[in-house]
């Protein structure tokens, strides 16, 4: 029987063992057994709290994409100025937690998944919305509202597209650079339709 008061914390400890293992084989071609192990409980308690496998890679997307949106929040708070913003938005897609590999590692066994699973879609659809949202938001009290929204797709695919490239890891790229590129994209952008 479960302890009483440990549910949150085995829960969080499934969450975070399982983005490690997917991370780790680079696929979700893992068992709960793996996942349970890593999270230092019996896959009998991990199939409690969670039913399958299945359910439980749902949580993990969700709470994974509640933890971004929470320091993005927290980013956007700190800012003042919307250029302020939207390098906070940019600071946090590539913060270190986000940006170590066997995170990317598992984002990308999910944008994998999103293929057969529809609910696993929807989150990392929640997601692109979101980061397209305030980009514009931030964009449109520079710009006119057209070219907001061309550069925020183009920043939205950068970030993406550096995330893609960092997980070839023959040509990484630092967390520094990442961000220095993508602050470039914007600058230039924000220029041209200014000047």
């Amino acid at each position: 029987m479960p302890k009483i008061g440990m549910e949150p914390v085995r829960r969080k400890a499934l969450v975070d063992a399982a983005m490690r293992v997917i991370g780790d084989h680079g696929s979700l071609a893992v068992t709960m057994s793996e996942i349970a192990k890593q999270a230092g409980v019996s896959p009998a308690l991990a199939h409690h709290y969670f039913g399958s496998k299945e359910q439980l890679l749902i949580e993990t997307v969700r709470v994974h994409l509640q933890r971004l949106r929470d320091s993005v929040v927290t980013a956007l708070r700190a800012a003042t100025t919307p250029r302020e913003k939207l390098s906070a938005v940019i600071r946090v897609s590539f913060q270190a937690d986000q940006f170590a590999p066997e995170t990317i590692a598992a984002w990308l066994a999910f944008y994998a998944e999103a293929q057969r699973s529809e609910e696993t879609r929807r989150f990392l659809v929640i997601y692109a919305r979101r980061l397209h949202s305030n980009l514009v938001a931030n964009l449109k009290a520079l710009c006119a509202a057209g070219d907001a929204e061309r550069i925020a797709e183009g920043a939205a695919a950068m970030i993406d597209g550096l995330y893609i490239r960092q997980s070839l890891r023959s040509a990484p790229i630092s967390t520094e650079a990442s961000i220095a590129l993508t602050e470039d994209y914007l600058t230039t952008n924000l220029d041209a339709v200014k000047g």
